[in-house]
């Protein structure tokens, strides 16, 4: 799921490209995603593992500060020349009820990032301490930015946002383009990241053979399995190009459950007998807790997906 995600954004990216210099409506956005999904094909099959992202994860900081800077500093812009903007949740009280529990997962989404500074942290001894510091670091410093450009842009905006900011900012053309491109590389380089750790269990279960990791063995089954895969994310996005909704069901599916449910749950059940009846409730009601903002994420999420499905339409241009 965060995977299709990352391929509605890529696409969206390149289409936002498009229609700065073309209004005609010829290609369409499933076009994008679809040159989108090809983009990280290539790019899955040209990285063999894990380490050889390497110089990949310096471009992908760079390529988020580009991101970053162009979006807070354009919605800076348009909020300050803006007239009086409209901050209410439009739609009925039920709907803005799961709007309102969307958004709250769409939040949870985007702390997701802290799976590459956990990963890197584990290169070196202390492991645990390595990986507390870049945890740390990560949702404190790291948040900053994202909080940054969430802010600024439905100050600037209101209700009006789009899920994809850049679709909303006015400037200078060379601007918006150098953030669109940016947003569309890094969002290649980040869906590899996420799906690296399947990729290294199906090479190493199933088709690493000795040699070279560009033999044909190698990069034939490369093709197959991570194409395949990517195929599939890939249609599902053109189907339904929805980015908020599925950032939500990401968020209610993936980061709830395992950042807050399945961490207390494993916590209790390696020191049960080390802790105190008031430790042992704190976590069993974290894992009540948030098992119950899990569901309600879900059902949010994919009543979102069914209005914006009747809404729109299959391989929808929004």
């Amino acid at each position: 799921m965060i995977n299709t995600g990352y391929i509605i954004l890529a696409g969206q990216s390149l289409k936002a490209i498009y229609v700065l210099f073309r209004d005609d409506h010829i290609l369409k956005l499933p076009h994008f995603i679809a040159m989108a999904g090809l983009v990280c094909a290539i790019f899955a099959f040209g990285i063999p593992h894990l380490s050889a992202l390497r110089i990949w994860l310096g471009f992908s900081t760079f390529f988020s500060l580009i991101y970053i800077i162009a979006a807070f500093v354009l919605s800076l812009r348009d909020g300050m020349n803006a007239p009086a903007r409209d901050y209410s949740i439009p739609g009925s009280k039920a709907s803005k009820i799961f709007s309102s529990v969307g958004a709250a997962a769409n939040l949870l989404f985007a702390f997701n990032t802290g799976m590459l500074p956990e990963i890197q942290a584990t290169v070196e001894q202390p492991v645990v301490d390595n990986m507390l510091k870049a945890l740390y670091f990560q949702f404190t410093a790291g948040v900053l930015p994202m909080y940054a450009v969430t802010f600024m842009g439905y100050w600037a905006y209101g209700s009006t946002t789009s899920s994809y900011l850049l679709n909303n900012v006015t400037g200078p053309i060379w601007v918006k383009i150098m953030a669109n491109a940016a947003a569309f590389l890094q969002t290649v380089i980040a869906l590899h990241i996420f799906a690296s750790p399947m990729y290294e269990y199906l090479d190493t279960r199933y088709g690493r053979s000795k040699g070279s990791a560009f033999s044909f063995q190698n990069l034939s089954f490369r093709v197959l399995v991570r194409g395949g895969y990517l195929s599939v994310n890939t249609l599902v996005a053109a189907l339904l190009p929805f980015l908020g909704d599925f950032m939500s069901l990401t968020g209610a599916f993936s980061t709830l459950p395992l950042t807050f449910i399945l961490a207390n749950h494993m916590y209790l059940m390696a020191k049960k007998n080390k802790l105190t009846v008031s430790q042992k409730s704190w976590h069993w009601l974290n894992v009540c807790v948030f098992s119950g903002m899990s569901v309600a994420a879900a059902i949010a999420a994919l009543r979102l997906i069914v209005t914006d499905s009747k809404t729109y339409h299959f391989f929808a241009d929004i």
